[in-house]
């Protein structure tokens, strides 16, 4: 196929699988992570057809020299992949200041900038796209996740948005929306007593996502989830948003079931042990 992609996050378990698959079906990739030593491996492993990026998202000169690079290399840019998040478990009234406005920039400013940024690169292709991951908790509030779930909110409603402004413009738009994944962010959050509505039935798998992402190639359409039954659920909720209270505690039990059944299966498959009586990653 040949096309050029850039992929933020591309060192993080669910960009890794995005990444194979995408070389597996011949494609460039542009490899963008703040991880340097992950995302050098990453490359390394991937092949010529990967170059890396070393960067923090929030640099827009670092964005904007990166693109700046992949014109000259390439001339043109086809896919863009909004990939990269970060999630901090802490009630609301206990975060800082500061870690809510880093969080934000992450998860909600830097995809938006970026792709204003790569517009004109996209407007070269045949047939550009944007995808971004976007995540079930941006249809679902999560009480120990408030700024990732205001910040995927604000994603999804901002991609719907541009995916019908800029399909007329020949740019397609689409979010993969997955649930409880499991990635190295996932797995601290389980042995460190994160959000238990997250463990209410096992994480699906990095390529269960990549899987998503390939269908959107594929078939464009503005949005796709792995599990479609936990879509359905929770825009059902939503559609009565004063009855969450009470419906959150009662998923929270089952939650909280669930999240012992994966740490003992963490057990079973030798990535977790019981340390004192508490759960610690090996």
């Amino acid at each position: 196929m040949n096309e050029v992609v850039l992929i933020t996050g591309a060192a993080g378990g669910i960009g890794q699988a995005i990444c194979e698959r995408m070389i597996a079906r011949g494609m460039r990739l542009a490899l963008l992570d703040i991880d340097a030593a992950r995302l050098q491996a990453l490359a390394e492993r991937l092949g010529e057809q990967a170059c890396a990026f070393a960067l923090d998202l929030t640099d827009q000169a670092a964005l904007t020299e990166v693109l700046a690079q992949i014109e000259a290399r390439f001339g043109r840019l086809d896919i863009l992949i909004n990939n990269a998040a970060v999630a901090h478990v802490q009630a609301f009234d206990e975060r800082s200041v500061e870690s809510i406005v880093s969080e934000l920039n992450i998860n909600l400013i830097a995809p938006l900038v970026l792709t204003r940024l790569a517009i004109p690169l996209l407007r070269r292709s045949a047939d550009a796209r944007v995808i971004s991951t976007v995540s079930i908790g941006g249809i679902f509030p999560l009480p120990e996740t408030p700024i990732y779930a205001a910040s995927k909110f604000g994603l999804r409603g901002a991609m719907l948005s541009i995916g019908l402004d800029l399909e007329a413009k020949g740019i397609r738009v689409g979010s993969i929306l997955p649930a409880a994944t499991e990635t190295p962010m996932l797995l601290k959050e389980a042995v460190h007593g994160g959000n238990p509505l997250q463990f209410m039935d096992p994480p699906q798998q990095p390529a269960d996502v990549a899987e998503q992402v390939l269908r959107m190639l594929d078939k464009p359409c503005l949005e796709r989830t792995p599990k479609a039954s936990e879509s359905w659920l929770s825009s059902l909720a939503m559609l009565f948003p004063n009855l969450l209270p009470h419906s959150i505690r009662l998923l929270r039990k089952r939650g909280e079931k669930g999240m012992q059944r994966y740490l003992e299966s963490l057990g079973e498959r030798g990535l977790a042990e019981r340390v004192n009586g508490r759960w610690e990653l090996k």
